[in-house]
């Protein structure tokens, strides 16, 4: 009996495949982590632990767990209004939520900074306020979430048409409110789906450079993220301690997908 395989050319498809994710993933890994090695254990604390890099770490997770925890919110409340209503251009509107995936985020950036300056459409209104959305952590929070909610809106919307309305017309039925229908019936079988939502935005948001350099201002202890500090050590020639620090970066990169993949199991078993 013949063993056919279902693909031909598995030996050429394989080696074509390792060869790629070689050169475009395992060799560039591989030199951050060696050059990083040349380093002591107390020199490499020494380089990613500055009171500098401190500041830019805590601005990075902060305002990324910021914006992941506003696009998971937004990004409900988009996909509900997208699979339970109808509306003229709906379509269009269903479109725009893939915008930032194709937009480049320099242009985000840009975009966002204009708007947000004191003589800026938002801005003039805004700043009298007290309200700077320019050159400021609220910036890169709203940047971020510019980026990071349609990570959740395609995450949970599905999730969202899956749904079996009999139960809610059971509950409805039973006597119970909306919002008592939503917090027991739905947000239970949402839960797998929005945070891995969160993660993906939570994620997507750490590694986040081209629109955040446009709208921050990248001033050191205030409104700089560790991406732009790297970036700063490269243009130092300050290669060590700027790779030290994609290190840290990366080992993060790493955890949170391992997290999302063992969410997105789970949320495809809970289904």
């Amino acid at each position: 009996m013949v063993n056919r395989r279902v693909l031909p050319g598995y030996r050429l498809s394989i080696t074509f495949t390792l060869a790629y994710l070689s050169v475009l993933v395992l060799i560039p890994l591989a030199a951050c982590l060696v050059t990083a090695g040349s380093l002591s254990w107390s020199q490499f604390v020494a380089a990613v632990w500055t009171p500098r890099a401190r500041a830019a770490y805590s601005l990075t997770f902060g305002a990324a767990f910021a914006a992941a925890t506003i696009s998971t919110i937004l990004g409900l409340l988009i996909a509900w209004v997208l699979v339970r209503y109808d509306f003229p251009l709906k379509r269009f509107f269903d479109s725009l939520v893939d915008l930032p995936f194709a937009l480049p985020t320099a242009v985000a950036g840009l975009v966002f900074s204009t708007l947000y300056v004191p003589n800026g459409w938002f801005g003039q209104f805004l700043v009298p306020l007290g309200i700077e959305g320019a050159y400021s952590r609220l910036g890169i929070v709203i940047v971020l979430v510019f980026i990071g909610f349609p990570f959740v809106v395609r995450t949970v919307q599905p999730v969202l048409e899956s749904l079996d309305k009999e139960s809610e017309e059971a509950s409805a039925c039973l006597g119970a409110s909306r919002w008592q229908t939503f917090r027991r019936i739905l947000l239970p079988a949402l839960y797998p789906a929005l945070i891995t939502g969160f993660a993906l935005s939570f994620a997507r948001a750490l590694g986040e450079y081209g629109s955040v350099i446009f709208v921050s201002g990248n001033m050191p202890f205030r409104t700089e993220i560790a991406p732009v500090l790297i970036v700063a050590k490269l243009e130092e020639f300050n290669y060590v301690e700027a790779t030290a620090m994609a290190v840290v970066l990366l080992s993060f990169s790493f955890v949170m997908l391992i997290v999302i993949n063992l969410l997105e199991r789970w949320s495809k078993l809970d289904r």
